[in-house]
């Protein structure tokens, strides 16, 4: 399945329409980009629904949101829930502020999601719909582990029910859930989370992988999820071999994605069904 899924990415090209923020807008195109994907930016409301109507995929992330992308944020996704094209969110600090907040809220009313991706403290907030995050980042506090996996499992699932999409949490350990059916992966390195906007990129590599496969939204996910982790492994590796720091992290990051095949991908990822 994980095999058919790869190569309907490279074989499919899916057209991936993205409102991001501006902090990571480039990192976002070119990790689409190196995994065989392509990517377009447009936010402004008069453009929108022409983007998205010749796209397999939509990707909203709130980073850097204001009121003008909210709008066109809403006017996307309606229009891909018309076409049935799938749609990811990534509430990015949803929990900082009340202005991401309600937005989140919003987003999840008015647009049928197909996958919502963030971290621990992000999904955490949406489920209490609380400002709880005192940034963008995870806080140390809600790092998944062995000794808590269960709760965000379980938090993941609720979610995902309410929902109707599918709910991947990442972390040093990653959850994908559509709630009857869970995928841990415990591929990825620290150091990526010392590199803006690696979450940034998965979700935008999330929505190549289900535009190429719409119609198995859950295992899309969680092989972009893997093949995310396994590129930062390995570019880690080798940026530390070479006495290197994030700067080549990051590079090595795409530079992995862009030659990742099906050998690599199926001796590398560490995936499992709980």
């Amino acid at each position: 399945m994980f095999q058919r899924i790869f190569k309907n990415v490279q074989e499919r090209t899916p057209i991936v329409h993205c409102i991001t923020n501006y902090v990571t807008v480039n990192d976002v195109a070119n990790i689409i980009l190196a995994s065989g994907a392509w990517p377009i930016m447009a936010d402004d409301i008069e453009e929108v629904s022409d983007i998205t109507s010749i796209c397999n995929s939509l990707v909203l992330n709130i980073g850097t949101l204001n009121s003008r992308t909210i709008e066109s944020m809403v006017k996307a996704g309606k229009k891909s829930n018309e076409l049935i094209h799938p749609v990811v969110l990534d509430p990015v600090g949803v929990g900082a502020s009340r202005l991401r907040m309600d937005t989140t809220l919003r987003l999840l009313k008015e647009i049928k999601l197909s996958v919502i991706r963030g971290n621990a403290s992000e999904i955490k907030a949406i489920l209490n719909k609380t400002e709880t995050s005192s940034g963008v980042d995870v806080s140390l506090e809600d790092n998944i582990n062995e000794d808590n996996i269960d709760e965000y499992i379980e938090m993941g699932k609720e979610i995902s029910k309410t929902n109707n999409a599918v709910v991947a949490i990442t972390g040093p350990i990653d959850i994908v859930t559509n709630g009857k059916k869970t995928y841990l992966i415990r591929n990825g390195d620290k150091n990526m989370g010392r590199i803006t906007g690696t979450g940034c990129m998965l979700s935008g590599l999330i929505g190549g992988f289900i535009g190429a496969n719409s119609e198995n939204i859950l295992e899309s996910t969680a092989l972009a999820v893997a093949a995310m982790g396994l590129c930062g492994e390995l570019a880690n590796e080798k940026s530390i071999g070479k006495g290197l720091g994030t700067g080549s992290l990051r590079t090595y990051l795409i530079d992995y994605m862009s030659n990742l095949n099906e050998e690599k991908l199926n001796g590398g990822m560490k995936i499992e069904v709980k």
